[in-house]
């Protein structure tokens, strides 16, 4: 199947997509889309940036369109579940333009907004709602909102949801859903435990897989700088003035972190924000509108603000602070060469690092190509490049450590990684 007239989508959502300029759908779509349709449980495996939003909420919107009449007041027909306020507001934007010019609603309840507003609005009833879920078991607790109604449910981004400790809020949410009920869940990554999930909750699956789990976009240029600790904020710099308008996606690993870089960056002229999980909601709003219109270049941000950016003009991801789980580094990545686009993803490597270097390249079965540096011992080779063929960009990043591949020594043994707290 090459477009979306030949999935079997409902007129009005054809329209809609015509007129968002959408006609062809990504691989992930074209695979879970039809299936979807005639009411299977969805196990959906795809690189970020391929179009997961619309592989779910395509074939959600043409079922509902089909159910005759309107919610009751605190009820919805379906629900989302996201790990952050971001992902959960860019899911309902996606969704808002598919189900223009039709009677279906889509609501939002995320935390760091007002309760009491979520409650009134929750009282109307809504088709959609997109949510968190701590946020959403506050809501259940003070009986503003019942679930029982509910006959489809979506896990975006399970696997983060994972990692945050979401499973403990999951088991206190699923028991309240509606049944029958279709279920559709979505990831970039399959960690042992996101196996065990789809076997709790979902029926009888169809796994949809594009590309092997913790895999990166193919076009997407990879290289790592080894340095010391201390040598990052001027090789951040030097890299950030070789290409000063495009849009660049730097991660820190702490919130304290994310906030001194950005602040470090400003103080030195570069145009810069931050987002994390001390900001309120609104500054983060306004930080990531005003990166998405280019009046920002250079957003710093931690893992779990960040999850949910999709911007595709993003060219550079840099890693200042390599993550301490290795699905992180792929989710990380998959910010830049969004929809078919080309993206960079630069990283940082200290010594105390390796270990974790180490990890990422285990997940993804490759060796980062060395952009500058010596690693340690001086073990391996390999040309900076993609991960599979094809030239490197010009710009940013370019190889200058004559093209050692990055194989880091057995790291010493290290604290077991604090997970990071839900945004």
């Amino acid at each position: 199947m090459f477009d979306f007239d030949m999935l079997g989508l409902a007129p009005k959502l054809l329209t809609a997509l015509k007129g968002a300029g959408l006609t062809q759908p990504t691989p992930i779509q074209n695979q879970a889309i039809p299936l979807a349709l005639e009411g299977h449980d969805i196990l959906g495996l795809a690189q970020t940036g391929t179009g997961k939003t619309l592989a779910f909420g395509l074939p959600l919107v043409d079922h509902l369109l089909a159910e005759p009449g309107k919610p009751l007041p605190k009820t919805a027909k379906a629900l989302i579940l996201a790990p952050t306020r971001e992902l959960v507001n860019q899911i309902a934007e996606s969704l808002r333009v598919l189900t223009a010019g039709t009677k279906l609603r889509v609501a939002t309840v995320v935390g760091g907004q007002s309760i009491g507003k979520q409650i009134a609005m929750l009282f109307r009833g809504t088709d959609i709602l997109v949510a968190t879920p701590g946020r959403l078991i506050d809501l259940m607790d003070r009986g503003a909102v019942d679930l029982s109604t509910v006959r489809h449910l979506v896990l975006d981004e399970a696997d983060q949801m994972l990692d945050l400790g979401f499973i403990h809020a999951l088991r206190k949410i699923a028991p309240r859903l509606g049944s029958p009920r279709q279920t559709m869940l979505f990831s970039a990554t399959m960690p042992k435990q996101m196996e065990e999930l789809s076997q709790a909750y979902l029926t009888n699956p169809r796994r949809v897989q594009v590309a092997p789990p913790g895999k990166a976009a193919d076009k997407i240029t990879q290289s790592v700088h080894f340095l010391d600790k201390g040598a990052k904020p001027a090789k951040l710099r030097e890299i950030l003035s070789r290409d000063p308008g495009a849009l660049t996606l730097v991660f820190a690993r702490t919130k304290h972190g994310a906030e001194k870089l950005m602040k470090g960056l400003v103080a030195d002229g570069f145009n810069a924000a931050s987002i994390h999980g001390n900001k309120s909601q609104g500054q983060r709003d306004r930080a990531i509108k005003a990166f998405r219109a280019g009046e920002v270049t250079t957003l710093v941000a931690t893992d779990v603000a960040a999850r949910g950016i999709d911007i595709p003009g993003v060219a550079y991801v840099v890693n200042f602070d390599l993550p301490e789980v290795a699905d992180n580094y792929v989710h990380r990545i998959g910010r830049t060469a969004r929809a078919g686009r080309e993206g960079e993803a630069i990283a940082f490597c200290a010594p105390e690092e390796a270990g974790l270097l180490r990890d990422i390249q285990k997940l993804m079965k490759i060796d980062v190509p060395v952009a500058s540096g010596s690693m340690p011992h001086g073990e391996g080779t390999a040309a900076p490049g993609r991960n599979k063929g094809g030239p490197r960009r010009r710009g940013r990043g370019g190889p200058a450590g004559g093209g050692q591949a990055a194989q880091a020594p057995k790291p010493a043994k290290r604290r077991r990684p604090r997970r990071p707290r839900a945004a």
